[in-house]
């Protein structure tokens, strides 16, 4: 790693960069987990013919070495600031063909810069996991157009990601498909993996975005290719553990298991034990780690039974709950919320038929095959939890097992008979009890962000009936667009509605250009009281929390948290017409500014399309649906 520092670039004082090829570089994943065992080492792989690589049934293995497809004349579209900030990339490398060519696929770099890897060497490779999809078995899934590169650490704020390429060609995971991706979907992927963590949601992350100009990708109709240079913590997810458990492959989900804790995680002392109670004042501090005098931590006493696998259970399973309470405060909808989709990290991953909600309807699902509505927005938190049951099950023997986890004969031989019933009552307790804490985590993290959203310092339990849920009624009545809302509440000042008729008049700031939509008895006028009653309550609670403060730090803090810029599915579809139809380039790199900078009220573009982009979502185009292929 030293001779990789030795040729970084310091930017200020402190901010040491890199290009792409003298990155540091760690190959933890494929050192620790077990690989394909018709393809042990790189070099083997490198030299085996492609099509003998698969697709196959691929089993006792974390994943196989394979190489990207290389791809004609690669353009690249598209670089994210925040993700070569994020990776200590250098801003002035991403023109040199070093960098074009790794993105792209068409160079694999290794530690001696040889053409052909050693052994040792880091070498791609694609994952091999299975998953419940709409929550039947799938079998066997994995990676079946995304290969990562290689892992690296940014050495001022000490993150490992692991970067990856999806749209990179076929693996033995690709099944029937051509492991390729099409330019509409990686437009969308690169543009919202970069907004959502702009917005603070927990998120895989998008690097760059090439055009594989001479590809004719083939889904409803013959597609231009594209691939999507992304990163992540990890890309492990609950499937991976669904399909060892489904192979009866103990051996595995243990090492998987103890590799997340080790290596993903900061350490199995890291992990949490369960919430002093499910209070939601002890969740929030639990969630954010301080003080640690207010949860159980360490190893649990022998009586309890609990072993460091709850522990890491606990730890997947509360992130997970803090994702899905930020989508639910943002009305992000995911579409497909497999267990294949679903992160051991707590991240939004694999964006297909994503959306953002516009008008506020409970039963929306960007997704049009959805037609149980399955993964509709308001069944995500139940959904996730649906998901994290099956890894509580996956995990089960290890859970159960309690203090005897770590017996040499547990080990070997696994459950005896006779204690069968045992572990299996101390694993269904287990998964019931941090189910408990599932809900107790969601709950606050997701009152925490709606009442900052709402401009308020404080939660008082009132605020949950008279103003959220009163609220998000009036907006699905109305049909009122969700974050235009609480964008055009960070501008309305208490003197603007201390009277009944003021507030009336600005209850049709929150409606559409065009009227009224929403089925209202009273048509406009009973809109426009019903939410001057809910202005009424809202401004008195603000009155009672920013007593000593001035307005304008409660705008300030409001903007900070409610976005004027969200890539809407009517935004990316015009984003994806003009580059793919109309051949324009510096489009891409006007959003990607919005989506990285959504607090702002200007971006320096042109005013007037930044301000068609957060205004109105044209009639036509609101809750539109789209399919998985991509």
């Amino acid at each position: 790693m030293a001779s990789h520092m030795a040729n970084g670039r310091t930017i200020g004082d402190k901010h040491k960069t890199f290009s792409i090829v003298d990155l540091p570089k760690t190959n933890n994943f494929t050192r620790k987990l077990p690989p394909d065992q018709e393809y042990t080492t790189p070099a083997v792989s490198h030299k085996a013919e492609r099509s003998k690589l698969g697709p196959r049934l691929v089993k006792n293995a974390a994943y196989t070495y394979v190489r990207p497809e290389p791809i004609q004349n690669p353009e690249l579209l598209g670089v994210s600031k925040a993700a070569l900030r994020d990776l200590a990339i250098d801003p002035s490398s991403v023109d040199t063909p070093e960098f074009k060519e790794t993105v792209a696929g068409n160079r694999i770099i290794t530690i001696g810069g040889k053409d052909e890897p050693s052994d040792e060497d880091i070498y791609p490779w694609a994952q091999c996991y299975g998953g419940f999809q709409f929550g039947q078995w799938a079998g066997q899934l994995g990676d079946g157009r995304a290969i990562s590169l290689f892992e690296t650490t940014n050495p001022e704020t000490e993150r490992r990601y692991e970067l990856q390429l999806k749209g990179a060609g076929k693996t033995p995971y690709s099944r029937f498909a051509d492991g390729k991706a099409v330019l509409r979907s990686s437009i969308r992927e690169f543009v919202v993996s970069e907004s959502l963590h702009a917005l603070g949601i927990p998120t895989t992350r998008a690097l760059s975005l090439t055009l594989a100009p001479e590809a004719r990708v083939r889904r409803e109709m013959t597609e231009p290719g594209a691939v999507v240079c992304r990163f992540a913590q990890t890309w492990l997810r609950l499937g991976t553990f669904d399909l060892a458990r489904s192979r009866g492959d103990r051996v595995l989900i243990r090492q998987l298991a103890d590799y997340i804790a080790e290596d993903v995680f900061p350490g199995w002392e890291s992990l949490p034990a369960k919430l002093a109670s499910t209070e939601e004042k002890d969740a929030v501090t639990a969630i954010r780690g301080v003080p640690k005098d207010d949860f159980q931590g360490g190893e649990e006493k022998p009586e309890n039974q609990e072993n460091r696998y709850t522990r890491l259970y606990r730890e997947v399973v509360r992130r997970n709950a803090l994702m899905v309470a930020h989508w639910q405060a943002y009305a992000f909808t995911n579409g497909v919320l497999n267990t294949d989709n679903t992160s051991v990290f707590g991240l939004s991953i694999d964006f297909g038929p994503f959306a953002f909600l516009d008008n506020f309807d409970p039963s929306y699902t960007p997704n049009h095959d959805d037609h149980m509505l399955r993964y509709s927005y308001k069944n995500q938190p139940t959904i996730i939890w649906w998901n994290l049951v099956r890894l509580g099950e996956n995990l089960g023997e290890l859970v159960g097992a309690g203090a005897r986890v770590d017996n040499d004969e547990f080990k070997n031989e696994g459950v005896k008979e006779e204690q069968m019933e045992e572990v299996v009552k101390r694993a269904e307790s287990t998964i019931a009890a941090v189910g408990e804490e599932y809900k107790t985590v969601f709950l606050a993290e997701y009152k925490r962000l709606m009442t900052a959203r709402l401009g308020l310092k404080t939660f008082k339990e009132s605020d949950f009936e008279e103003l959220y849920s009163e609220l998000l009624d009036a907006l699905e009545a109305l049909e009122l667009d969700f974050n235009h809302f609480f964008r055009r509440l960070s501008h309305i000042s208490t003197e603007e509605i201390n009277t009944e008729e003021k507030r009336k008049d600005v209850a049709g700031r929150f409606f559409h250009k065009e009227g009224l939509f929403g089925l209202v008895i009273g048509g406009e006028s009973e809109a426009r009281e019903r939410m001057g009653k809910w202005l009424n309550k809202w401004s008195e609670r603000v009155k009672e929390d920013w007593s000593d403060s001035s307005e304008e730090e409660r705008f300030k803090a409001m903007r900070a948290v409610n976005p004027k810029f969200i890539p809407r599915s009517w935004v990316l579809d015009e984003l994806i017409d003009r580059v793919e139809k109309k051949g324009e380039r510096e489009i891409i790199g006007h959003v990607m500014e919005m989506a990285l900078n959504p607090f702002n009220e200007e971006w320096g573009w042109n005013k007037e399309e930044e301000e068609r982009f957060c205004g109105d979502v044209p009639k036509y185009q609101r809750a539109m649906q789209c399919s998985c292929s991509s």
